[in-house]
């Protein structure tokens, strides 16, 4: 087996580089993974301009969480073998402390990130493997299989707003996380109301079963429309913000009816604050609420979704690159062409 490997090496603010870093060797209970696609997300776009996230990863790291593969190796203490293929999951809760012992992993005071999809190989921690290393279906792609992250994000946040079949529901966002929204909730039973900023971006949301968009860019007045249009003015019953911009947490708010729901699910920058009305919350009842990464039972759930209904959510795959040219999957990005790019070895 090959020592070196290639690799994105995040160092800060839009420097990333790929070098030649040693590949290593699982210990127990830990494998190694033969990375056979990794997909670009909007988090990975943010990090990658931002320079780091509060959370996940600090450079100079390894980078990239979105991935599948073949198992190469294995160490002591593991049930899975060499060659089978599988889809991983970024992180896993410790299972001991405050938050997980009242079932809220997503908030685990330990919760251990995985970087480095961006890769020939990637280890995986134990405790990642225990809880959120999963077998592939022979008829599930490796690219789609990558898509089992953001999915069980999505999966979370769509479990932790309550709703009931037929809500008229907004989504703020026509990237990814957008469109697994609209696609889940619309499948789900809910009528969807998606609003974008790029016309070719809101007709996927109307295949993945959008009823209505709006292109924010060409609609003025775009609150009072949106109030206008549902439920007789009185507003949504469910507004989901996911584009991460305070402003929009502004108008997301301004957009529920009385005694609806406003599901925070885009992450902003660090240290950024909106303006939330007293009145609206208090005298109409509004519920607000923030929603942050995933569980494992989400992740088990995405994957199954993926495994029902392969090829769904394949036209979130807009291309293929290979690790050389990461900079121009995040160029494709940012201009809006691709949602997310399937990173490939060479």
């Amino acid at each position: 087996m090959k020592t070196k490997m290639r690799s994105a090496v995040l160092y800060g603010k839009e420097d990333v580089r790929i070098e030649a870093v040693e590949v290593p060797s699982p210990g127990e209970g830990e494998v190694l993974i033969r990375i056979e696609s990794a997909a670009t997300c909007g988090t990975d776009l943010k990090v990658f301009h931002r320079g780091g996230h509060a959370r996940m990863l600090r450079p100079p790291t390894l980078f990239g969480h979105e991935f599948s593969g073949v198992i190469e190796a294995v160490g002591e203490g593991t049930n899975f073998k060499v060659g089978q293929r599988v889809a991983c999951h970024n992180s896993a809760p410790c299972r001991e402390c405050f938050y997980c012992n009242r079932a809220q992993y997503s908030l685990c005071e330990n919760l251990l990130f995985l970087n480095g999809a961006f890769a020939e190989f990637i280890k995986v921690p134990e405790p990642i493997v225990a809880l959120n290393l999963h077998l592939l279906p022979d008829h599930l792609p490796f690219d789609e299989a990558c898509l089992m992250e953001p999915l069980s994000c999505v999966v979370h946040g769509v479990e932790r707003t309550p709703m009931i079949v037929g809500d008229k529901v907004v989504v703020i966002g026509d990237g990814a996380i957008g469109q697994m929204f609209v696609w889940l909730l619309s499948m789900r039973g809910m009528e969807v109301i998606h609003i974008g900023s790029h016309s070719h971006r809101l007709e996927t949301g109307r295949s993945f079963g959008a009823s209505q968009s709006l292109n924010y860019r060409e609609t003025e007045h775009l609150v009072d429309k949106i109030r206008r249009i549902l439920n007789s003015g009185r507003g949504a019953d469910v507004v989901i913000e996911c584009t991460g911009k305070p402003q929009v947490w502004e108008a997301a708010l301004q957009m529920s009816r009385p005694g609806g729901k406003v599901n925070l699910f885009g992450g902003c920058p660090r240290d950024t604050k909106f303006s939330v009305s007293t009145e609206t919350i208090h005298y109409n009842e509004v519920a607000l609420s923030g929603v942050f990464h995933t569980t494992p039972q989400y992740v088990k759930q995405a994957l199954e979704l993926l495994s029902a209904h392969s090829g769904k959510l394949r036209p979130l795959l807009s291309c293929e690159l290979p690790l050389s040219e990461l900079h121009r999957a995040f160029e494709l990005m940012d201009d809006r062409k691709a949602f997310k790019v399937s990173i490939r070895n060479e």
